[in-house]
């Protein structure tokens, strides 16, 4: 069945036309004014740096954002340059929630901060490494990895880059696991609720379950970022000969392939949430959103021969390597590669807006999960390889010619 390429309303868009002529403003769109920092003394806005641009700049000079273009996105075991990475991933929900952002009215400059670096807690081998990470962080301390608070970690307690709350908030609640048909932001928070809610996340399984974003820009980017990978994570699939072209996705009024999701849930979006105070969507769109992720799960995230790889050969080198990382630092063992790696690292890299301290000092196993997390696909193997050279452990890469 062909898809048809839905489109604002005629209504719709002389509406926009017309409030863009006399001068509208969303009152829910984010000012500067209301940019909140723990440092208001430092990252002032100015004429030529807002508020927000400044949370997109320390977002793309931090060390570990270059570490984007090796870290899966599903796909981790192709010699494929085709195939998505989380560099590309971030790129694209930028530009969905900025196109989405554009037409509602609301502040681009923090829509791209938040998509830019709501994945940069991203552990090494997509979703599967999460789950891994966090199995064994919870083993040794209680506590819950989740990528979108490892994010909020980075910037806010490892690098201390004095990110605003509003970007922070964003990061925190962007769980894409969970979609609504309506997101309807909570308002400002002020630190001592975010931080409450970090501690919630780490207590609980599902900590971030409960999170909605604060903002009206961060209830967009949510959405994006289930838009981005909806289509392409399909286009993927395809390459990697998972599923066939022709593959019989139900997803109708949406589309069932990339070009046409993006469209039409965009446009779905914007008429059913101008001039209101909430991200929504139609019942028909938001049914199609959730058969569609459906199906992603059932016939591309939980394939048996992906599923196979991951559990069988990269959940056992996520632990030797965990525990192996884990006894160097607890030894103080400072020829290993968590000293000379990462913790010198982290500590010349850290902004000096306040006292940082030394790294070194703060829980072993944060430290080991910071380190695991930060690393890219090859780095994790190569490190492997390097920490147990006579392992029979192999990982192998279908190749370009294959």
């Amino acid at each position: 069945m062909k898809t048809d390429y839905q489109s604002l309303s005629p209504e719709l868009t002389k509406r926009i036309l017309s409030d863009r002529e006399k001068g509208y403003k969303n009152p829910y769109a984010a000012t500067d004014a209301g940019c909140v920092r723990r440092d208001p003394a430092h990252d002032k806005s100015t004429l030529w740096r807002p508020s927000y641009v400044r949370d997109i700049e320390k977002i793309l000079h931090l060390p570990y954002y270059n570490r984007y273009a090796d870290k899966t996105q599903v796909f981790s075991f192709y010699m494929n340059d085709d195939i998505t990475r989380r560099a590309l991933h971030v790129q694209l929900v930028s530009r969905i929630a900025r196109n989405i952002g554009s037409l509602l009215g609301l502040n681009l400059d923090l829509i791209e901060a938040i998509s830019l670096g709501h994945d940069i807690g991203h552990t090494p081998f997509g979703h599967a490494g999460e789950r891994y990470l966090s199995d064994l962080l919870h083993a040794h301390t209680g506590s819950y990895f989740n990528h979108n608070v490892q994010s909020v970690r980075v910037l806010d307690d490892v690098f201390l880059r004095n990110v605003s709350l509003q970007t922070l908030d964003g990061f925190l609640s962007h769980n894409g696991e969970f979609e609504k048909q309506c997101y309807r932001p909570t308002g400002n928070r002020d630190f001592a609720v975010f931080d409450a809610s970090m501690k919630r996340c780490y207590a609980e399984k599902d900590g971030g379950k409960f999170l909605i974003p604060a903002t009206m820009e961060g209830c967009v980017m949510r959405i994006s970022d289930i838009i981005a990978y909806l289509g392409k994570d399909r286009q993927d699939a395809v390459i990697a000969g998972i599923i066939p072209q022709d593959y019989p996705f139900r997803s109708e009024f949406i589309g069932s392939h990339n070009a046409a999701i993006i469209n039409n849930l965009t446009v779905d979006i914007v008429t059913n949430s101008y001039g209101k105070d909430c991200i929504e969507m139609s019942e028909e769109a938001f049914s199609d959103l959730k058969t569609a992720k459906e199906e992603n799960y059932r016939v591309i995230y939980h394939n048996d021969k992906l599923k196979k790889t991951y559990d069988e050969k990269i959940q056992p080198m996520f632990e030797e390597l965990y525990e192996k990382l884990r006894a160097d630092l607890v030894a103080g063992d400072e020829s290993s590669p968590v000293f000379t790696h990462h913790i010198a690292y982290v500590n010349k890299n850290r902004m000096h807006y306040r006292a940082p301290g030394d790294y070194a000092l703060e829980q072993p196993d944060f430290i080991v999960t910071d380190y695991i997390a930060s690393m890219t696909d090859d780095y994790f193997l190569e490190l492997y390889r390097h920490l147990f050279p006579n392992s029979k452990r192999e990982i192998k890469f279908r190749s370009y010619f294959d």
